[in-house]
């Protein structure tokens, strides 16, 4: 069936793609993150610094999925995976749904957020409980989530995430889903994720002002790694470096689950900037070059190759200055090295290097920057190998890249039902309701 609205809506100027109500708008106040959206059609949405990237997909309920519509537009009002305007980042978003819908035939009501901004961090508590002899309850696993709860540091904070890793009875460990199971004590290992709030909570705000509800969020980094990891890497250990426009974020998997995300606010769009400073050229001729030539590692014939560089402030007329290669290189080779020490510093703080064994996966828009691998490898001193995403049909060529690992990690999350597994937003309620409110809460929302 045909929409009213057509894809020519993302070319129009912002302020103009206005989104219309849906024929049943939802009475849930703006700045909460709706239930999870309905099986069959699922949308995600990636809200980045520079891009805004919307998919629409169907599942064959097993974890399949084939996209159907694909929309992105320039982002606006954003800095730092962050709001800084929210009408310039409403029409950017509701610019790209309304393009992957008129591609898809069909309305989507509601779509899975990232969020990339917040100083995410990521802790994991390990609690035992006992069950005195008797057979695993979902009410023994929720009262030990509620206890690691408890320890979890989240004051002034939001839950992104809480997900338990690892359980086990009486000392037995590798149990994936110890109900039904006899023993003493049951063990959990719940690694939760936390943000400032406000982040999640303007970003919902955007959404959910274009008639959009907003599910999740669900981290950045988190989405990236379900994108790019094969089960071999997911299982073994590996660390994901998502290289976005603004921020640069970490995850580390072992095991088959994330066992840390940490970010960084330095990414892509710095690299642009250095290159605008250091050649004093405008910022959208940066990006070209940086796009074009752009190199972290030095050819042999980088001093003699001479590229244009339009002057800053000057007519077009009055034409543009000749630099070595070798110039640009000198620019981009420090900065990207940062990137990467910032994100090896992390790691080694975190105590989590040695976990994400010797396997580190760049993705992400500005991880496509010549030299990067290379440059990460000599950094980490470990092998790199760059992230696309992988296990879904139906995306473009032009989708397919390190660009679109979070959108489509995003499907992945709800496709595989990782979004039933995650009791952060089950348990992001006030300590004040008590124990048994929140158990009850807990129930009364799986059965």
């Amino acid at each position: 069936m045909a929409l009213a609205r057509t894809s020519s809506i993302a070319q129009l100027p912002l302020g103009l793609a206005k989104r219309p109500p849906a024929p049943t708008p939802s009475p849930a106040p703006v700045t909460t993150w709706g239930p999870p959206a309905p099986v069959g059609l699922i949308a995600a949405l990636d809200v980045g610094t520079t891009k805004v990237c919307c998919l629409i997909a169907r599942s064959d309920g097993e974890g399949g999925l084939r996209v159907v519509g694909i929309g992105h537009h320039l982002a606006r009002g954003l800095r730092a995976g962050a709001v800084v305007n929210m009408e310039g980042a409403e029409n950017s978003i509701c610019a790209a749904v309304d393009a992957a819908e008129a591609m898809a035939g069909e309305a989507i009501h509601s779509a899975y957020v990232n969020i990339s901004a917040g100083r995410q961090r990521s802790q994991t508590i390990g609690v035992e409980v006992s069950v005195a002899g008797n057979q695993v309850s979902d009410t023994d696993i929720a009262r030990a989530v509620d206890q690691a709860m408890v320890r979890a540091d989240t004051e002034g904070r939001d839950v992104i995430h809480a997900v338990p890793t690892r359980y086990s009875i009486d000392g037995a460990v590798g149990i994936h889903d110890p109900r039904g199971m006899y023993g003493a004590k049951l063990g959990v290992n719940l690694h939760v994720v936390t943000a400032d709030s406000s982040p999640a909570r303007n970003l919902a705000v955007c959404v959910e002002r274009g008639h959009l509800e907003a599910v999740g969020p669900v981290a950045s980094p988190y989405a990236s790694g379900l994108a790019v990891l094969v089960e071999d890497e997911m299982d073994l250990g590996a660390t994901v470096i998502d290289m976005g426009g603004g921020t640069t974020t970490i995850s580390v998997f072992y095991e088959g689950a994330l066992a840390l995300v940490e970010s960084i606010s330095v990414g892509g769009r710095h690299v642009t900037n250095d290159i605008a400073r250091g050649l004093s050229t405008p910022t959208v001729q940066a990006e070209r070059m940086k796009t074009l030539f752009g190199s972290a590692v030095t050819g042999p014939s980088d001093e003699k190759e001479l590229i244009d560089v339009p002057p800053l402030g000057e007519a077009k007329q009055s034409g543009a200055n000749h630099v070595p290669l070798s110039a640009l290189t000198g620019i981009i080779r420090p900065r990207l090295e940062e990137i990467f020490e910032m994100a090896r510093a992390r790691l080694e703080a975190s105590g989590y290097q040695n976990l994400g064994g010797r396997r580190v996966v760049l993705t992400g828009g500005a991880s496509q920057l010549q030299g990067a691998a290379e440059t990460a490898a000599r950094i980490f001193e470990n092998q790199v190998r760059l992230g696309r995403p992988t296990g879904i049909d139906g995306l473009a060529d032009a989708t397919t890249g390190p660009a679109f690992s979070t959108a489509t990690g995003l499907l992945k999350y709800a496709a595989n039902g990782l979004a039933d597994r995650d009791v952060g937003g089950r348990l992001n309620m006030p300590r004040s309701a008590g124990f048994v409110a929140r158990i009850g809460q807990w129930l009364r929302e799986n059965f």
